[in-house]
């Protein structure tokens, strides 16, 4: 019968779902790469009862594992009571207005007032509109550029495709938003130069990852983050920080930013704040925004999703942070990200082909290289090859390829130590296989 229903599903699945960010060609080929049926704690299981290790957290935010019984039993209460209501026109509810108060005690700074979306892309189109609009109403319209870093992911929405530094995002449309700039990603000399060139009075924003995540992980130099907070203020431009994966505990603090001493002026946030139980989002916008848009904003706030402020969403995320600071789990974040840095280095001793390492909490990188020495790549990528075989030993994880070939990691925050000694165990099985297989025959 389970083959039979498999069978049935993948059909369907290749007819009538056309998936995100997925090769339609193998989706076409080979059907479904799996289909799920449960997921519990760090683990998911598919539809012929093979069960895996979910090594990304599914999308970087499943923060507090899978089939947590307390989320189900708030998402029951509330759904009977008071699913969704409209925000717009100052109507609100009750789960709303405390996740806004809760949020803004989190996080670092000013950051006092929040806005709700659906989800990260979302949350950065709403944070550039916001500065754009910001500027219309201090009689600057003439700042309405946005710069962003090369290697870094913003969503998928028009500004946010727009925002994006990977090149492949923005070739999927041949259209696209004006206005958008990318300086090299490590370069505070570059941000510098480039305002220079546009023009300070022209220049909105700066929008940053506090880590680069589908851009492969990139942890900044120590005081990156501290200069860019320096050029902003010297030039006028407001500093957005998007924590979409970053937030919520994922990086050892609740957010990124607070690695680095620094607060933004507006921070995006999304995927961990109800751990991918709902779809939820939003931006934390500073006390000075909020006064100015109190005192100079005279009509209708012209932005705002059908679902923002969704009851439901609310209330669950609520809980979700209840758990994370019940639990304790941005302190194991901390702990377990250690650990896991200490396994990745001890694989690369071990393997000749093993590149940079890196981890921060929870979010971790390990490359694949030819040569150490010069960083030389392989003619054809190990990593896609690498997650094939980790899958088939009950490991997912993903890949980027980027200009680079490396293998990511963000495993669930509540990931024990015997949890993790798994992982390790099925990498090093995996990398000895593709020792032996790919890269004796490759040097």
């Amino acid at each position: 019968m389970t083959v039979q229903l498999k069978e049935e599903l993948k059909t369907l699945d290749q007819k009538h779902f056309l998936h995100p960010t997925t090769s339609i060609e193998q989706q076409q080929t080979q059907g479904p790469a799996a289909i799920f049926t449960e997921g519990n704690g760090i683990y998911l299981k598919d539809i012929e009862g093979n069960i895996y290790i979910d090594g990304m957290s599914s999308l970087w935010n499943v923060n507090i594992g899978h089939g947590r019984k307390e989320i189900a039993e708030v998402a029951k209460e509330q759904i009977s009571t008071l699913a969704f209501s409209s925000c717009f026109a100052s109507f609100s509810n009750e789960p709303a207005i405390r996740l806004a108060t809760k949020i803004a005690s989190l996080t670092p700074g000013d950051l006092n007032t929040v806005f709700f979306t659906s989800g990260g892309s979302e949350s950065n189109d709403t944070a550039i509109k916001l500065a754009r609009h910001y500027w219309l109403l201090k009689g600057q319209p003439e700042r309405q550029k946005i710069i962003s870093r090369t290697h870094s992911y913003h969503g998928v929405a028009m500004g946010a495709t727009s925002a994006t530094g990977l090149q492949a995002f923005r070739d999927f449309t041949n259209s696209h938003a004006p206005d958008f700039h990318y300086v090299y990603s490590e370069s505070v000399r570059n941000l510098r130069e480039t305002i220079e060139t546009l023009g300070p009075e022209t220049v909105a924003a700066f929008i940053s990852e506090p880590v680069q995540g589908a851009g492969g992980v990139n942890i900044p130099q120590k005081d990156y983050f501290k200069e860019v907070r320096k050029i902003c203020d010297e030039y006028g431009i407001l500093f957005i920080a998007d924590e979409v994966i970053t937030g919520f505990g994922r990086t050892g603090k609740f957010f990124g930013m607070e690695h680095y001493g620094v607060v933004p002026d507006m921070m995006s946030f999304a995927k961990g704040v109800s751990s991918g139980y709902v779809q939820l989002g939003g931006v934390a916008i500073s006390e000075t925004i909020h006064q100015d848009l109190c005192e100079l904003s005279k009509g209708t706030l012209m932005h705002g999703y059908t679902y923002s402020g969704h009851a439901l969403a609310c209330q669950v995320g609520l809980k979700n942070i209840e758990i994370l600071e019940q639990e304790n789990l941005v302190e194991n974040a901390a702990n377990m990200g250690d650990a896991m840095l200490e396994g990745f280095r001890a694989l690369q001793e071990k393997y000749s082909f093993i590149g940079r390492v890196r981890t921060l909490g929870l979010l971790g990188a390990i490359e694949l290289v030819k040569s150490r020495e010069t960083g030389e790549l392989f003619e054809t990528a190990l990593s896609p090859i690498f997650v094939q075989e980790t899958m088939k030993r009950g490991l997912i994880l993903r890949t980027v390829t980027y200009d680079q070939d490396t293998v990511v990691f963000s495993p669930p925050l509540i990931l024990s130590k015997v949890e993790l000694d798994e992982m390790l165990r099925i990498l090093d099985e995996t990398f000895e296989h593709i020792r032996k297989t790919i890269v004796e025959k490759a040097i």
